[in-house]
């Protein structure tokens, strides 16, 4: 068994999930070296030195696993010659060098240059996707040529090399589907911001509702802002349907799910797809982009049953769905059955033994 310290400068969300999942789940000695969940790009910036002189007074582990929100070279530098000797693997949940910049913000080089002093760092790259890496490597040349000079990319190749693909893994135990016949049951539960694209989710949808198709709707997820006017609109528009509007508790969120059997994703941005794999595993029948992560998370088999391109694709698949009940459940059978890959029980041992 090998002692692990798991370095995550933003617990909360799906980093906390990840970072209390494995070490419940793994056989190694897991320990959580954490900030708190807010603050993004300060912990980011600043969270090194707290977390590096909180590392220095710990017994030195085995194997640092750290995430992507770590600047690792800077963390190791502020711990001192204790964990001069522990391997390094970081977790790359997202990245700053490819994620999407929402209309108000300003392209910040320096957090996607930490993403990549800290891939250089490390001994081992891990990525929650192939979609993930490839987009990474695709973008390094040319975000290495914004500088005047030592860009490092010779250094790509030998990054390239020792990154792989280990899933997320995910929570799916509480997932209990419902299977009595009932109206279509449709769940969102995306985080309400732009890159997950809820106007064409809302306009999906109300062009469902015209062609009067019998539904029932909620819409979960995070809201780190003001409402967007668009969620008020769509509040007002699809009242009849509306079962949930806003975030859930836990125990919400999980009861919401067990009772849908569709899911929608409308995302312009997606690194792996935690909530989507949670709603298909809980018995809910995707329809989704095709690109991005997506297509890691279903079944060659049901590729074309899932996945659209286009407006008038979206709208077939879920009006095929809406009114297919046998479709509707065969798909939700398969598409639960194939994510149970991305539970920690399959994961864990993944991870386990790749850290030994």
């Amino acid at each position: 068994m090998s002692s692990v310290l798991l370095v995550e400068p933003y617990l909360t969300g799906s980093h906390q999930a990840w970072a209390e999942g494995y070490a419940t789940a793994s056989a190694h000695d897991v320990q959580i070296l954490s900030l708190p969940g807010r603050f993004w790009k300060w912990r980011m910036f600043g969270g090194t030195l707290s977390l590096g002189r909180q590392a220095s007074q710990r017994e030195a582990p085995d194997v640092i696993l750290a995430s992507d929100m770590l600047d690792l070279p800077s963390f190791l530098g502020h711990t001192g010659p204790s964990l001069a000797k522990a391997k390094t693997v970081l977790y790359m949940h997202e990245n700053q060098l490819t994620y999407p910049l929402s209309p108000t913000a300003r392209d910040d080089l320096a957090y996607a240059y930490m993403n990549w002093s800290s891939m250089v760092r490390a001994d081992e790259v891990w990525f929650n996707s192939q979609f993930h890496l490839d987009s990474v490597f695709e973008a390094l040349p040319r975000f290495l040529r914004h500088f005047p000079d030592h860009r490092h990319t010779s250094l790509v190749d030998a990054v390239a090399g020792k990154s792989s693909v280990l899933p997320v893994g995910v929570d799916l135990s509480w997932c209990k589907p419902a299977t009595e016949g009932r109206v279509a049951s449709i769940v969102w539960n995306q985080r309400w911001e732009y890159d997950k694209d809820p106007v064409r989710l809302f306009e999906a949808l109300y062009r469902l509702a015209e062609r009067g198709a019998e539904f029932r709707l909620s819409i979960c997820g995070e809201n780190f802002r003001n409402v967007p006017n668009e969620f008020d609109v769509a509040r007002s528009r699809l009242s009849d349907v509306i079962d949930h509007f806003g975030y859930a508790d836990m125990e919400s969120y999980r009861d919401i799910l067990n009772r849908s059997n569709i899911v929608i994703s409308t995302a312009k941005h997606e690194f792996f797809g935690v909530a989507v794999v949670e709603a298909m595993a809980a018995g809910a029948a995707p329809v989704l982009p095709n690109g991005l992560s997506y297509p890691e998370l279903v079944p060659d088999e049901l590729l074309e049953d899932i996945l659209y391109d286009t407006d008038d694709a979206l709208d077939y698949k879920l009006d095929r769905l809406v009114a297919g009940q046998e479709i509707r459940e065969d798909i939700s059978r398969q598409a639960s059955a194939h994510v149970q890959r991305f539970s920690w029980e399959a994961v864990a041992p993944l991870y386990d033994e790749r850290l030994a």
